[in-house]
């Protein structure tokens, strides 16, 4: 005999609450980046931490929803706004102290607002998967944050130190600016196989 369907995944999931831990941390973030204006070795130190558990939840949110059947639209709406969310603070966090240039800042965040925006674009036509370079980019964004976020200019060697920030963070933005080119291109083919699959009139 064979069982009943199992209905839809409950909003209130493990999934969806690292979710929202993740949200529920960026203002935390933001509060303790700029104590001090970013010149605390032990503030900056807890930034770090704040922002290292926030980026661990993105790591698992997102596969524990799709290998426990738990995905739903709240997670599927709630995840990127969460992730550009902490990125966008964390730019802008340390834009407001002086360590990364605000124009870095505008390119990034335009490329993941934009990104969002083309999501729930043809979110009704289906969902574009994360290619490996959108997975590297996000590694890439998380390592150079988290290099800006470590004190180490306090620390000595500045030279040294600047000069491997910027290396990590050029990368990132030549990640961001090609995978956002693509996103855009899988975003137009979605749309027009959708429209082509339309029953002429």
């Amino acid at each position: 005999m064979s069982s009943a369907p199992a209905g839809p995944p409950p909003l209130l999931n493990i999934a969806n609450v690292l979710t929202g831990v993740r949200l529920a941390l960026v203002p935390v973030f933001v509060v303790v980046l700029l104590v001090d204006d970013g010149t605390s070795t032990e503030w900056r130190l807890a930034a770090f931490g704040v922002f290292a558990l926030a980026a661990i939840t993105d790591r698992y949110d997102g596969e524990l929803a799709r290998r426990r059947g738990l995905v739903t639209a709240f997670g599927t709406i709630a995840d990127p706004i969460a992730d550009k969310a902490l990125t966008g603070a964390a730019l802008i966090g340390l834009s407001v102290i002086g360590l990364v240039p605000w124009v870095v800042t505008i390119v990034i965040m335009a490329r993941e607002i934009g990104v969002t925006v083309l999501r729930f674009w043809v979110l009704r036509h289906g969902i574009i998967p994360a290619s490996r370079g959108g997975k590297a980019k996000t590694l890439a964004q998380a390592l150079a944050i988290g290099l800006y976020l470590l004190p180490l200019e306090l620390l000595g060697a500045a030279d040294v130190v600047d000069k491997l920030r910027w290396s990590v963070l050029a990368v990132a933005i030549l990640l961001t600016v090609v995978t956002g080119l693509d996103y855009v291109l899988r975003a137009m083919r979605l749309r027009s196989a959708a429209a082509a699959a339309l029953p002429e009139r």
